[in-house]
């Protein structure tokens, strides 16, 4: 059996309700809203992995935590992304740059990269961490006229502090995406 599978960094209760509420502020914008309980940072998306597979990504994951510290992560605004793509294709949260999470996500592309795992890929652009707040619908927002298109550029100043890293598997259906945590890994505290 294969498995959807990503490494992510889940967010704090009270950040999901945060971003939600600003959901909700934009009800007319053509966007497939992600659901609260889905909001995450992807570290890695690893694609579709068989059992043995899945059982080495666990291990090098729970190996790369270990050798991490804890850190705080700062949300700084909304905005619509990836930065200069016209149109846009996500709503999305972009954080600060932190030196903690890049290490973070650096050390897992390079352990993958050298695992038994098989048809892994470095990510040809350089890591943008962020929370995808939704999916713009392209056909409808194209339908707008260009100087009628809402700016989105909230800021929210928000932190946490992330202590784990969750392997997760991504079930797609017809509803959106069902996913569940496979493994949660300590970072070093």
């Amino acid at each position: 059996m294969r498995h959807r599978v990503f490494v992510a960094i889940n967010l704090p209760e009270n950040i999901k309700n945060k971003l939600a509420e600003y959901q909700e502020k934009m009800p007319d914008l053509p966007v497939r809203w992600t659901k609260k309980e889905n909001l995450h940072i992807t570290l890695m998306f690893l694609g579709y992995l068989i059992d043995e597979e899945l059982f080495e990504v666990c291990n090098i994951t729970k190996e790369i935590a270990s050798k991490n510290q804890s850190f705080s992560i700062n949300l700084k605004k909304i905005i619509y992304g990836p930065p200069k793509k016209i149109p846009p294709r996500l709503v999305w949260v972009e954080g600060e740059k932190s030196e903690e999470l890049g290490k973070l996500q650096k050390d897992l592309e390079n352990s993958f990269l050298t695992s038994p795992v098989k048809g892994l890929e470095s990510e040809s652009r350089p890591y943008t961490s962020h929370i995808s707040l939704g999916r713009i619908k392209t056909w409808e927002f194209k339908q707008i006229e260009p100087e009628e298109r809402p700016e989105i550029n909230e800021d929210i100043n928000s932190s946490f502090e992330v202590n784990s890293i969750e392997v997760m598997e991504s079930q797609l259906k017809r509803t959106g995406p069902y996913y569940t945590i496979l493994e949660s890994c300590p970072l070093k505290s």
